[in-house]
């Protein structure tokens, strides 16, 4: 009897487990209910593509995200905060503009495991660590999968992904609505694979990035044929809410680079 009850109280503190990092909105997740002032969560959310795998994400209220920050590639606007997935020149900037309030790296510079669960206005940002594939072996924890909770909504960019998911990683994402994806399937990891953490993760919007060519990205597109619709919008910018996701998954490609 006492075996039952261990047993029932493992599973009991598994399921919580798996319910607190669920990411199901700006008032999921770990640091408790999200008080917005002047907001309403039912609004939605502006994503615009500036390239490679750069994006500026506005929240509701008007705070301004920029993901992969770097020094060849910069939003019209200075962004409150910037997020750099792995320690690539295309993927981080030692000059951030000055007016930036938060910089979230993806790595540990001291060579542990970035952590990151911030909070501001009506945002939430969270990271996952995940591996790097080099030439000299594996940097481990080397990139990290961002987590932007902004408008309802679950927003995963996974930077430079090397390997498909853990369960471990899967638990720590949770729920997630948009998927900025890789899919040069050179540098990061293989577009097959690719396809399967997209399988992994199951989110209704998936926005392909570091595409490199027009050949790669159509390739990528010819391989999700099946599982995903494709829509193809003439700019960078889309914007998204809740009541605006798709019953069936899409790809959405933005246009630019």
């Amino acid at each position: 009897m006492r075996t039952i009850f261990v047993a029932a109280a493992v599973f009991v503190s598994l399921f919580a487990s798996a319910a607190q990092a669920a990411c199901t909105g700006v008032v999921a997740g770990r640091l408790g209910p999200l008080h917005l002032v002047g907001g309403a969560p039912e609004g939605a959310v502006s994503i615009t593509f500036l390239g490679h795998s750069s994006f500026l994400i506005e929240s509701p209220v008007g705070v301004r995200i920029v993901t992969d920050y770097n020094d060849a590639i910069r939003a019209p606007v200075t962004p409150d905060i910037v997020t750099m997935n792995n320690a690539h020149p295309t993927h981080y900037s030692e000059a951030v503009e000055p007016g930036v309030k938060y910089v979230l790296r993806g790595w540990d510079p001291a060579g542990g495991v970035a952590s990151h669960r911030i909070e501001y206005r009506d945002v939430r940002i969270r990271n996952v660590p995940t591996n790097v594939r080099e030439f000299g072996g594996t940097r481990y924890n080397g990139n990290s999968i961002f987590v932007f909770e902004v408008a309802d909504l679950c927003i995963a960019h996974l930077g430079h992904l090397h390997h498909t998911l853990t369960p471990t990683h899967l638990a720590e994402l949770g729920t997630i609505d948009v998927v900025l994806v890789p899919v040069d399937g050179t540098f990061t990891l293989n577009q097959e694979e690719m396809l399967e953490v997209l399988q992994q993760i199951g989110p209704k919007i998936v926005i392909p990035m570091h595409i490199f060519s027009q050949a790669s990205l159509e390739k990528f597109l010819a391989r999700a044929s099946g599982l995903y619709a494709v829509r193809r919008e003439t700019g960078p910018a889309v914007v998204f809410s809740r009541a605006t996701l798709p019953d069936t998954p899409e790809i959405l490609v933005l246009a630019g680079r």
